[in-house]
């Protein structure tokens, strides 16, 4: 199975692309094979003047068709996704995330922003194509930290909602009855009572 992730934010040390390295870091253990991706991966002159047939639209629209699911992440700036982010999914194809687990995940100021993802992000997706969207995951400034390194530190609450999501990913889009990670499997059984350790 392939992942890609897409990160949306200008920012090199951005809390949603913290949260959305946080994701790639479980899939990873997960044994899954992570493609990353970010707006500042694309020639800023390319994004801005929308070059739908330059090579890095192509090497994105190639990127995207080769995943069976794609993280997205951006910030959220004057109620809405970010711009960059737009132009990025503008030199997608017209049905490009048809067939595909999408899991957008969104950071803002304060939770008002919150329907963002659902109001803003997730039109946009569905016009991609999208039909298999998850609860996105949506998280304030406050409750994602990150220092001078890009390491995050991210709430309990926001933490588990994110794990939570990338379960529900996973059970996507591995095969039924897969064994991934062991140690991950009889942890979990463990936590729900399956078997004394």
């Amino acid at each position: 199975m392939s992942i890609l992730t897409l990160a949306g934010s200008p920012a090199p040390r951005s809390r949603s692309s913290a949260l959305l390295r946080h994701a790639a870091q479980i899939l990873r253990s997960r044994g899954l094979g992570i493609s990353e991706l970010g707006l500042r991966d694309i020639p800023a002159e390319e994004l801005i003047e929308g070059h739908y047939t330059g090579a890095a639209a192509g090497a994105l629209r190639a990127r995207v068709a080769a995943a069976d699911a794609v993280l997205i992440s951006t910030p959220v700036y004057k109620a809405s996704f970010s711009g960059g982010l737009k132009a990025v999914l503008d030199l997608l194809d017209e049905k490009a995330l048809a067939g595909k687990v999408v899991l957008p995940i969104a950071t803002g100021g304060s939770p008002a922003h919150l329907l963002a993802l659902e109001y803003g992000l997730k039109p946009v997706l569905s016009a991609l194509g999208a039909r298999h969207i998850l609860a996105g995951v949506y998280a304030t400034d406050k409750q994602v930290r990150v220092d001078e390194q890009g390491l995050a530190d991210i709430d309990d609450d926001v933490r588990l909602r994110l794990e939570d999501s990338v379960d529900r990913l996973s059970e996507q889009v591995l095969p039924r009855g897969a064994v991934v990670n062991e140690a991950y499997d009889l942890g979990r059984l463990a936590l729900a009572g399956g078997f004394s350790v």
